[in-house]
C-alpha cells in the first residue's frame, strides 16, 4: 500500500443531486476540504444553475431529468460512472448529496487516510442519522451502508452485487472510525422543502418510481422522528462500540439479488456526537 507524499492515492467523490441545496453545500464543503474541491464530480438530475454557485470547483454533469424507473436508470448510470473515474483513481466515494463521509480524528490522519489503508474491495460505512443541528444522533443499519470501492462495482440496494458464486465469501469490511452522517433530518427548516420534492417524484405516474418512503415522506419523516426522541441516549463510546460490533458482523447475504449489505437492524439508542464531529462544521 503506498503511504508517502510523492505517492499519495487519489481519490473521488461522486453525488447524484436535484435540488436540496443545503445538502449538497454540506456534502461540497466537507468532502472537498477532506479530497480536494476538484475530486468532486456532481451529477445534476436536470440542469440547475445554482450547483456551480455552491459548487464553484466541483466538475458538474447534468443529465435529464427523467423520472420512469428512476431509482434503476440513475443506479446504472452512477455505476457506470464510478467504474469510469476508477480509471483515473484510486477510490471512488459515492455517496447521496445528505450524506457526509467522516472518520474518526482519533483513529486516522485524514478521510484520505482512513479509506486508503484498507486493502478490501468495497468498503462500508458505519451509518447514523443526525437530527437538528445540536448534535443528536442515532446509528443505523439501513445507512451503514457501502461507501467506497477501488474496483469497478455495481452498488445496488446500499450494498454490492456480486457474482452469485461468489456471494458467500465475498469481503465484506467495515473500518472501525468510519461513518456516514444521514443529514436528512439534520436540518429540520429545510426538511419540508425536500420531502415535497420527494413526494412529486414518488407520486408520479412513471413506472419505476421510489415506493411509499418517497411518496409519504411527510409520515415517513413524522414517524421516524417520534420513534428517535424514544430512544434511549448513551454516551458516544458506548453507543458507537455496541453499533459497531453488532453491525459491522454478519452481513445480509442475499441471494435473490446476489448483494452483500449490512443487515438492516434497527438500534434503541441514540447519543450525542462526540466534540471532533464539530470540526465538520456542519
Amino acid at each position: 500500500m503506498r503511504t508517502s507524499n510523492d505517492e499519495r492515492m487519489k481519490v473521488s467523490a461522486i453525488t447524484m443531486v436535484y435540488k436540496d441545496y443545503w445538502a449538497l453545500s454540506q456534502w461540497y464543503n466537507h468532502h472537498g476540504r477532506q479530497l480536494g474541491y476538484e475530486n468532486l464530480f456532481i451529477v445534476a438530475h436536470g440542469r440547475d444553475d445554482r450547483f456551480s454557485e455552491l459548487c464553484p470547483k466541483a466538475s458538474i454533469i447534468t443529465v435529464p431529468r427523467k423520472l420512469d424507473n428512476f431509482d434503476r436508470n440513475r443506479g446504472a448510470m452512477l455505476n457506470s460512472f464510478q467504474a469510469g473515474l476508477l480509471q483515473s483513481y484510486d477510490w471512488v466515494i459515492r455517496t447521496d448529496a445528505d450524506e457526509l463521509i467522516c472518520h474518526d480524528p482519533n483513529r486516522y490522519g485524514g478521510l484520505i487516510e482512513a479509506i486508503t489503508t484498507q486493502d478490501a474491495p468495497v468498503l462500508t460505512a458505519l451509518g447514523a442519522d443526525l437530527v437538528g443541528l445540536d448534535g443528536d444522533a442515532a446509528f443505523s443499519g439501513h445507512y451503514s451502508k457501502a461507501v467506497a470501492s477501488r474496483r469497478p462495482i455495481e452498488f445496488v440496494l446500499h450494498g454490492v452485487k456480486v457474482a452469485p458464486r461468489r456471494l458467500n465469501a465475498f469481503p465484506f469490511t467495515m473500518p472501525q472510525g468510519l461513518y456516514l452522517a444521514h443529514l436528512k433530518y439534520a436540518n429540520l427548516g429545510v426538511l419540508d422543502e425536500v420531502n415535497e420534492t420527494r413526494i412529486a417524484v414518488g407520486s408520479s405516474d412513471e413506472p419505476g418510481r421510489p415506493g411509499d418512503g418517497w411518496r409519504k415522506a411527510d409520515e415517513d419523516a413524522k414517524r421516524f422522528l417520534d420513534t428517535f426522541w424514544s430512544k434511549s441516549e448513551l454516551p458516544w463510546e458506548t453507543a458507537e462500540a455496541e453499533a459497531y460490533r453488532t453491525l459491522s458482523v454478519k452481513p445480509s447475504r442475499n441471494e435473490k439479488h446476489s448483494v452483500v449489505k449490512t443487515r438492516a437492524l434497527k438500534l434503541s439508542f441514540r447519543t450525542k456526537l462526540p466534540a471532533w464531529f464539530a470540526d465538520l462544521r456542519i
